[in-house]
């Protein structure tokens, strides 16, 4: 066995194989940029070694420099992780130059597979169900066009080089067509270094379903069920439960051997997956294979028992599987929460800066795992992929593993970046998704104009609206016996407030049972309020109201809070009866008028632009690009108009909300 490998990756991934090495008793190398130096895998491992410049293509991505920090530590065995190096065959074919062991699959198999072209072609040669497409390259956009005429719309344009939904763009027309080439052949480029791209049928209604194999180097070769991976943004994976609640025994079979075949014709080993997309009437079709671990992996693991990547290490050491098929069982359910920094509110455009606040919810044996590469005070940076941490849970019933979700959501404290706590909450709590009645296009479905925040019902409004008034009259009650100290009298808060939220004022009414327990009416509704898991200072409010946990995350404003629970986001004002009365006489403070700028709707560089001072420009035409957390956005315009002013140029970093041009 090793005794020392290195980690060419960052992040939680970094964290997260650091954890299995320690466990086995191998000692650990980080690799770090700039942007990286106070990280959190860099603290965990045994050693670290500075590579470079916060671009990846500068640092992470650069094989001499990883093959640099190897010969200075004596490294026996690199794991890439996933993204940057994970899929690139001439970084395998460098480690076995240098006598270093690749914990991944040979060469051979990361060529084969990584191309989609060449695999598509070799998993219909290994009789796996492919989608329909075209197999050879696009020349340009026009080709694109006639191409996906002939396949009909719509159509998928991918990069052949892809994966982690980057150089990923559906198309409906003709105009998709060329734009989606333009925009996948580009970010293709920049995040793989390979910009060839080409073009299948997308299928309608689809489910995104993988397998996970694991194949060892004396010819042995297993499956280890299914993910369900539906719920995708921009074709970025958001939750992956484990097993699908759409498969039945017989589909799940056919798609794992299927995989198998597939893995087998390649002289596949290690840890890999095999992604199909599956029809309403489980037809399945095979969509691309990652040779590497998967991001969602943790669900795989817990609905099994096995350490994937132990498996791998042990794999690349020449250890036989000490697993057959027949010793694979399923059990319970795993769900996994993917915690981004990116702001829901404003279209989950990536965000930036230092967390303030992250506390994450209490690990619990196999039912709440928490995955990370953070911690409180650490900078997200703009550089690298926005994901924080993936939260799972586990139960012996879907139902279970939800609701346990739920709660460990609940439970999650993050501050000083926008972050996309509140959709994960709504989505767990949406019938469909509790349902299981999901497919790929479910977050386009159900927020077609964005995430606003998930509806609260009446019933909930009260109960928060309880809470509020309850928790402030403990913070005005301290505040008045340290007031009443200081100037030698005694000053008592009022029993009766006016609670206001989304313009709607209801009468509330506190009384004090002591213990940190009160009666609290609200509009005529009795209610019990327990705090006695809440202290004044916290942010999350820990009450029980009726008996119902509501773990509410409250920031202060004033005459009140900023309240979120299950999605759900509330402005409370909390007030006395007359000066409730006045507040309502305030006019209310208009937003500035920004209809003649174009602002920067993330923290990015700028690209490209596509127009010039004076040009006019109609209602949706391109005016330019902004690249941030890796992906590429283009901004358009929302009305006719003339540029009067361009105040950025490409290669500059622009902040949230920046102006970009003006307009007459």
């Amino acid at each position: 066995m090793f005794k020392k490998i290195l980690i060419a990756n960052r992040g939680e991934i970094a964290c997260r194989v650091i954890k299995t090495a320690r466990k086995m008793g191998i000692a650990t190398v980080a690799v770090y940029s700039d942007a990286d130096r106070d990280a959190l895998h860099v603290s965990m491992a045994d050693e670290a070694v500075h590579i470079g410049p916060p671009p990846a293509n500068q640092s992470y991505i650069v094989i001499e420099k990883i093959l640099d920090a190897i010969r200075q530590t004596g490294a026996e065995a690199v794991h890439p992780g996933y993204g940057f190096l994970s899929e690139r065959a001439e970084f395998a074919e460098a480690l076995a130059k240098e006598g270093v062991a690749f914990i991944g699959p040979p060469p051979g198999a990361i060529e084969a597979m990584g191309d989609k072209i060449t695999s598509k072609k070799l998993a219909a040669e290994a009789g796996v169900s492919t989608v329909p497409g075209f197999m050879g390259l696009i020349d340009d956009a026009e080709h694109a066009v006639k191409i996906a005429t002939e396949i009909g719309y719509p159509v998928m344009i991918k990069a052949s080089a892809g994966g982690g939904g980057k150089g990923m763009r559906i198309a409906w027309t003709d105009d998709e067509a060329r734009e989606g080439f333009q925009l996948s052949k580009s970010e293709a480029a920049s995040s793989f270094g390979d910009d060839r791209i080409f073009i299948e049928k997308f299928v309608t209604q689809p489910r995104h379903i993988e397998i996970q194999v694991l194949g060892d180097t004396h010819g042995n070769c297993i499956y280890l069920g299914e993910r369900e991976c539906s719920i995708q943004r921009r074709n970025q994976k958001v939750i992956e439960e484990a097993p699908s609640p759409f498969l039945d025994e017989e589909t799940r079979k056919a798609m794992g051997e299927q995989a198998v075949a597939l893995a087998k014709a390649v002289d596949y080993c290690s840890a890999g997956t095999v992604e199909f997309i599956v029809d309403g009437e489980r037809n399945f079709y095979f969509l691309e294979m990652n040779t590497r671990l998967q991001v969602e992996h943790p669900v795989t693991e817990l609905i099994t028992g096995v350490d994937l990547v132990e498996q791998m290490i042990r794999v690349a050491a020449g250890e036989k599987l000490t697993m057959s098929q027949d010793d694979v069982k399923l059990d319970g359910w795993a769900m996994e929460s993917r915690l981004y920094a990116e702001d829901p509110f404003r279209n989950f455009l990536p965000s930036i800066g230092r967390l303030t606040r992250y506390r994450p919810p209490e690990e619990v044996e196999r039912r709440v795992r928490n995955d990370t590469g953070v911690y409180e005070g650490g900078e997200i940076s703009m550089y690298y992929d926005p994901m924080i941490a993936k939260l799972c849970t586990w139960g012996q019933t879907r139902e279970t593993a939800i609701d346990r979700m739920r709660q460990a959501l609940d439970r999650f404290e993050v501050d000083g970046i926008g972050h996309n706590l509140p959709f994960l909450s709504a989505v767990m709590d949406h019938p469909r998704f509790v349902s299981g009645n999901i497919t790929t296009a479910f977050i386009a479905e159900e927020y077609p104009d964005g995430f606003e925040g998930a509806e609260l019902s009446q019933a909930d409004a009260v109960r928060m609206s309880a809470v509020a008034a309850a928790t402030h009259l403990v913070r005005q009650r301290r505040g008045a016996q340290v007031s009443g100290a200081m100037e030698g009298r005694e000053y008592k808060p009022g029993s009766d407030w006016v609670v206001q939220m989304n313009g709607e004022a209801r009468e509330v009414e506190v009384v004090d049972s002591g213990d940190w327990l009160f009666d609290v009416t609200v509009a005529g509704v009795k209610m019990a309020v327990d705090l006695t898991a809440w202290r004044p200072g916290d942010v999350l409010i820990d009450a029980v109201v009726d008996g119902a946990a509501m773990r509410i995350k409250a920031g202060r404003i004033t005459n009140g809070y900023d309240m979120a629970w299950r999605g759900a986001r509330r402005k409370v004002f909390v007030r006395s009866p007359r000066v409730a009365e006045l507040a309502a006489l305030m006019p209310e403070k208009l937003p500035p008028d920004t209809s003649k700028m174009l602002l920067c709707p993330m923290p990015g560089l700028v690209v490209s632009l596509a127009v010039e001072e004076g040009d006019e420009v109609q209602e949706g035409q391109a005016l330019c690009t902004v690249e941030a957390m890796k992906m590429e956005n283009v901004l358009r315009a929302e009305r006719k108009g003339t540029v009067a002013k361009i105040n950025a140029a490409p290669g500059d970093s622009l902040a949230v909300d920046e102006v970009i041009m003006e307009f007459e």
